[in-house]
């Protein structure tokens, strides 16, 4: 099982990115699926998970109204769109499957698959 993320990159606050997870070796349509991040001397948190059952979605307060997750089971791809972001938003960001649950907004750090990372850097 391999997940790997991209379109991580540098832009300025109020700008925006997209990221994308591929996977292989895995089918995104039997997990729910996922972006955490970690900023620099904090822990890894939760921003937002996805329901390939039913489309259900949970996103962290700190991202709600600007971030947004879908999912391409077809391809096995996972997608966040982010917009207007700010420094804050700096951070390393995870693609996962099988590590969150969009109706609790319970996000889990064992037990599933992760990505490698792709960092994000918003300029103030």
């Amino acid at each position: 099982v391999q997940l790997v993320e991209s379109g991580g990159g540098l832009v300025q606050a109020g700008g925006s990115l997209r990221l994308s997870c591929v996977g292989s070796g895995v089918l995104f349509e039997n997990y729910n699926v996922g972006w955490f991040r970690q900023a620099p001397g904090k822990e890894r948190e939760g921003v937002t998970c996805f329901s390939n059952s039913d489309g259900h979605k949970h996103y962290a307060d700190s991202v709600k109204g600007r971030f947004t997750i879908s999912s391409d089971n077809i391809r096995d791809i996972v997608y966040l769109q982010m917009n207007n972001l700010e420094p804050d938003d700096s951070a390393v960001y995870y693609c996962a499957a099988g590590l969150c649950d969009p109706y609790s907004g319970s996000y889990y750090y064992v037990g599933g698959f992760w990505g490698q990372g792709t960092q994000v850097t918003v300029s103030s």
